[in-house]
């Protein structure tokens, strides 16, 4: 049984609590109510009609409900059906009702993902501006803070509801404890990911197998080299020729040593070998990226001999050197790293004396492949 609004009735005041849980409503049902709506001539014949309907609604009874009905997010049906009611005139209010029953009706997705742009008022959760303020990652399920310099998993989340589709493949160059894959698994889309050390790879895989597989998706950690492991033949492994999105964590060069290994990207001999190491990664990525899909690269800057080293934008030139566009830049905030943690005070004293800024942001390079 669904949670339904304990207060549901439509007012000029408009004041709801709002329900968790979808809302399943029977289709034939709700779409023969709207067309009563669309047939009324009058705006008072109107808003009684939609207070009526949400009586309906609000009675988990009432046959307008179906277990097996058509989804509604609880918000998005309140501020419809509240948006016919506020209309001025009745010409308008028949426009809002046209594009509700168009939004039961129709499903019209962009080219990249399975966003309903008929109904792009329930995506709340997708963040479309460039500033992202999260005040803490997302623990649940086999996420773990445990590994030292992984991502939170809101990143790869939000990359994938933008930029893929259910049963698209995805690629984590640098997989480190498995969040990338994690995410994938729940959002039902398959995952390949390269980690250069056998023993982190063996604990995201123990990680990632304590997810649920409710879809059904290929989810697999390979121990190599992300600049010269066979990225086709692991791919055709599985069946498939390419990727439909690419997401790259890489070493913020030498800020953290993650190994001893030279062919890792945190020991590389300079900026600009890290930096050549980052170009051809892109190149090798693009080879197995279809083209007009995208690749996402999460990055920061460093400080070194008391000067700001501008290292995400010289990555997203090097990125830019090989086959890609820019799409977009993110700005994603964090308030605490494991090295600066209990250690505030000390790093205001050091910035004050120093004339610099703390580091509290990161970027989020949104590529797109020609």
């Amino acid at each position: 049984m669904h949670q339904l609004l304990p207060r549901l009735a439509l007012t000029d005041n408009d004041t709801f609590e709002v329900a968790s849980e979808p809302i399943v409503l029977d289709r034939a049902r709700l779409h023969e109510a709207l067309h009563q709506l669309a047939a009324l001539s009058t705006m008072v014949a109107l808003r009684q009609a939609i207070d009526g309907l949400y009586t309906q609604i609000a009675d988990i009874h009432s046959p307008l409900h179906a277990p097996d009905g058509i989804r509604f997010a609880p918000d998005y049906l309140r501020a419809e059906l509240a948006q016919i009611r506020a209309a001025y005139t009745i010409e308008r209010a028949h426009y809002y009702v046209a594009r509700l029953i168009k939004g039961m009706t129709e499903v019209r997705t962009g080219a990249v993902n399975d966003i309903n742009l008929n109904r792009w008022k329930e995506y709340e959760d997708i963040y479309t501006d460039s500033l992202w303020r999260l005040s803490r990652r997302d623990g649940s399920g086999a996420h773990t803070a445990g590994y030292w310099g992984n991502f939170i998993p809101q990143i790869p989340h939000q990359m994938m509801r933008r930029y893929t589709r259910a049963g698209d493949w995805v690629l984590d160059p640098f997989a480190g404890s498995g969040t990338t894959l994690i995410e994938a698994r729940r959002l039902g889309r398959n995952c390949l990911g390269i980690e250069l050390q056998a023993d982190i790879a063996a604990q995201a895989r123990t990680l990632i197998a304590s997810e649920p597989d409710r879809h059904g998706v290929a989810s697999s950690i390979v121990t190599g080299d992300c600049l010269s492991v066979d990225y086709p033949a692991l791919l055709a492994a599985h069946g498939c020729q390419s990727v439909q999105l690419a997401i790259l964590h890489p070493p913020y060069y030498d800020i953290i040593k993650f190994s001893d290994d030279p062919r890792d990207l945190s020991n590389a001999s300079s900026l600009d070998a890290f930096l050549s190491m980052i170009g051809t990664l892109a190149q090798r990525v693009s080879d197995v990226l279809d083209s007009g899909r995208y690749m996402a690269l999460v990055i920061g800057d460093k400080y070194a001999k008391c000067e700001w080293i501008p290292l995400g934008f010289y990555a997203m030139n090097a990125v830019l050197e090989q086959d890609f566009t820019l799409k977009s830049i993110v700005v994603k905030n964090f308030e605490q790293t494991a090295g600066k943690r209990s250690q505030e005070e000390l790093w205001r004293y050091r910035a004050l004396v120093g004339g610099f800024y703390v580091f509290k942001h990161e970027y989020i390079f949104i590529f797109r492949k020609r």
